[in-house]
């Protein structure tokens, strides 16, 4: 998928290392978190949302590095204008590099860890609010659905409260969004993988017929419902190209 392939260094670049895997920023990631969180015009607001999609993205693929190296992979982490990439890394096979194969319930695996860290990180965060004295405010998503909407914290004022009510809405929320069956999200290699495990034969073609179909249904529910123009078109541009892998378009 075009949107989602690793782009090419640069010498703007931030590099360092993270528990032993090499990760990469690209610049447009940093363009892309400002313009996301441009709407509320503060620039303390905006520099608290960048930290928290840039702590939020790097925990997600920590989750699936280290789901990797369970398996005896390496892996290098990427992030950039489309969010990150966990790219595993051949491994050395006498005086060959080799991939190694992953059955599908490894790669369920791989794929749930990467919310599953998010999700972590989010209790984390909310029983050390509890803990300190503070609350959370639950809200109703989509009018049924409980979901922590506000942090409200004993010290640090306003802005440590945005920055905690932040981090809990991009782990959870999106952690929930990204285990949605639509290619290529994690939802989407899980319904991949267990199709492909009750049919070897068809199983490809039938995860990318339920990635168009959701991805269209959740457009929609976006759109109407929760009032984000930039979920439907996203959304509706994944389930376009799960339909343009379907005719042999892509």
């Amino acid at each position: 998928m075009l949107l989602f392939q690793t782009p090419p260094p640069t010498r703007y670049d931030l590099n360092f290392t993270l528990a032993g895997f090499p990760v990469r920023v690209h610049p447009l990631f940093w363009l892309i978190a400002v313009l996301l969180g441009y709407s509320s015009g503060n620039i303390l607001q905006i520099l608290i949302w960048v930290v928290v999609v840039f702590v939020s993205i790097l925990v997600h693929e920590l989750g699936h590095a280290l789901a990797f190296r369970r398996f005896g992979l390496s892996s290098q982490i990427v992030l950039h204008f489309a969010g990150g990439l966990t790219i595993p890394q051949s491994t050395l096979w006498g005086s060959r590099w080799a991939n190694v194969a992953l059955g599908p319930n490894q790669n369920i695996f791989i794929s749930i860890a990467g919310p599953g860290a998010g999700f972590i990180l989010a209790v984390l965060v909310i029983a050390v609010v509890i803990l300190s004295g503070g609350s959370i405010i639950t809200t109703r998503l989509l009018g049924f659905i409980p979901f922590p909407g506000f942090a409200v914290l004993p010290f640090g004022g306003d802005l440590l409260s945005l920055f905690v009510t932040s981090l809990l809405w991009v782990n959870i929320f999106w952690g929930f969004i990204n285990l949605l069956p639509v290619f290529p999200l994690d939802g989407g290699n899980v319904a991949r993988n267990v199709l492909l495990q009750v049919d070897p034969v068809d199983g490809v073609r039938k995860s990318l017929w339920v990635s168009v179909i959701a991805g269209a249904v959740i457009a929609l529910l976006a759109f109407f419902f929760l009032r984000s123009l930039y979920m439907a078109v996203l959304f509706g541009f994944l389930a376009f190209q799960s339909y343009q892998s379907l005719t042999g378009r892509f």
